[in-house]
């Protein structure tokens, strides 16, 4: 039995440890050493996973706009208290300098704050006698369960260039991080609950 700290998966709210028994070591580069170990899944955790997702979606999807946009504030608030945070496990796992994580970090949250400005977005069109006798309309509906599978060399920054979109859309999603540096996105999902977002959506 290891005692590096155990980084889990994230399903419905909670962490979830693997039932596989396989574990990956997470290294610190800059000393070639492991600094955590990952909880592999398997294919009925990930099912677990998208199976939580589904169950949050009807809810989530008829959220009003507005009121997904007051939770990812929340989460903009909490992502700009944690910035060091962020940056610390940043060069711990994926061996940025100090610096250059705040950076990454800082392009994240650009999109979160995009994000929080959705529902103008999100209006629909009408357009009179766009034809004679024919008037058009179009309305924005969230999808359904989205996922995102994202690489190693920007933990924190691609991932939110994906789910707070999708999240303030409507839809529910699913993130598959890199085992390589996998603790950034842990943050991100502990920093999405605090925020008030509902078990199941991310």
């Amino acid at each position: 039995m290891s005692n590096l700290d155990t980084i889990t998966h994230f399903i419905n709210g909670a962490k979830a440890d693997t039932q596989s028994g396989r574990y990956a070591d997470v290294f610190n580069p800059a000393l070639g050493e492991p600094v955590a170990r990952v909880a592999l899944g398997t294919v009925e955790e990930v099912d677990a996973a998208v199976r939580a997702a589904e169950a949050a979606f009807p809810a989530w999807s008829a959220t009003p706009p507005l009121t997904r946009a007051r939770v990812l504030f929340k989460y903009l608030q909490l992502c700009q208290q944690h910035v060091d945070e962020f940056a610390a496990m940043l060069t711990r796992e994926h061996g940025k300098t100090f610096a250059d994580a705040q950076g990454e970090v800082a392009r994240g949250i650009e999109m979160v704050e995009f994000a929080v400005g959705i529902p103008q977005m999100l209006k629909g069109e009408f357009t009179d006698q766009i034809s004679r006798g024919i008037d058009a309309w179009s309305m924005r509906q969230a999808l359904g369960v989205v996922a995102g599978i994202t690489p190693f060399n920007f933990p924190v920054m691609v991932p939110m260039w994906m789910f707070p979109v999708a999240i303030a859309c409507g839809n529910t999603f699913g993130l598959k991080p890199s085992e390589r540096d996998p603790g950034p996105p842990m943050i991100l999902a502990r920093l999405l609950k605090e925020a008030g977002l509902p078990d199941g959506v991310f």
